[in-house]
């Protein structure tokens, strides 16, 4: 019982450590995307430091997750834009406190990495992320694209989720618009 309260005082410390106005954000550093055979596919790549209050929490065994969307729109002139697909992809990382190794989570893949600056490595980007299908880009018009990718605080502990969670702030939106052949610029910041 004793370490849960030494974790508990710990963390929140971690959280009022830092004031709210030096929040983190995310570096998008490449977006692209390519039709293929099967429809079409998406990768990105982000940079960013991990906000003191989620290093500390990582390091003090609460798992952390971040989230990457993106959907596809059709527009239309007559009425509100049809979302033709939407994807999510999301990571867990956090630490094993028995091997002091970090681990991030996809799905069903579990990666262990020595140290934190290699699990984040690991979940900056994704490379052939498959978005749609091609039934599902049939047809005339235009499309764009809304992405997204953030630090999911809505599945933080409610311990750690004080109101807006402060520390906890990393997150970045787009909209771009795609295309004939479903790409985008390349984004390079």
């Amino acid at each position: 019982m004793r370490w849960a309260a030494a974790l508990i005082v710990a963390l929140l410390i971690g959280l009022f450590a830092r004031p709210a106005s030096a929040a983190d954000g995310v570096e998008l550093r490449q977006l692209s995307t390519h039709r293929t055979e099967d429809g079409m596919e998406l990768s990105f790549s982000t940079f960013f430091d991990l906000p003191r209050a989620a290093a500390d929490a990582v390091m003090n065994g609460v798992p952390i997750y971040f989230v990457a969307e993106a959907s596809v729109f059709r527009q239309r002139w007559y009425w509100r834009d049809n979302r033709v697909a939407h994807q999510t992809r999301s990571w867990r990382l956090s630490r094993q406190p028995l091997t002091s190794k970090f681990v991030v989570n996809t799905g069903g893949l579990n990666q262990s990495y020595e140290t934190l600056a290699e699990a984040l490595a690991s979940l900056r980007g994704v490379t052939g992320w498959h978005i749609a299908d091609t039934r599902e880009l049939e047809g005339d018009g235009s499309y764009y694209m809304e992405f997204s990718y953030k630090l999911d605080i809505s599945q933080l502990p409610r311990l750690i989720d004080l109101g807006t969670a402060q520390g906890f702030g990393l997150s970045i939106e787009r909209s771009l618009a795609l295309m004939p052949d479903f790409s985008v610029r390349s984004i390079i910041q």
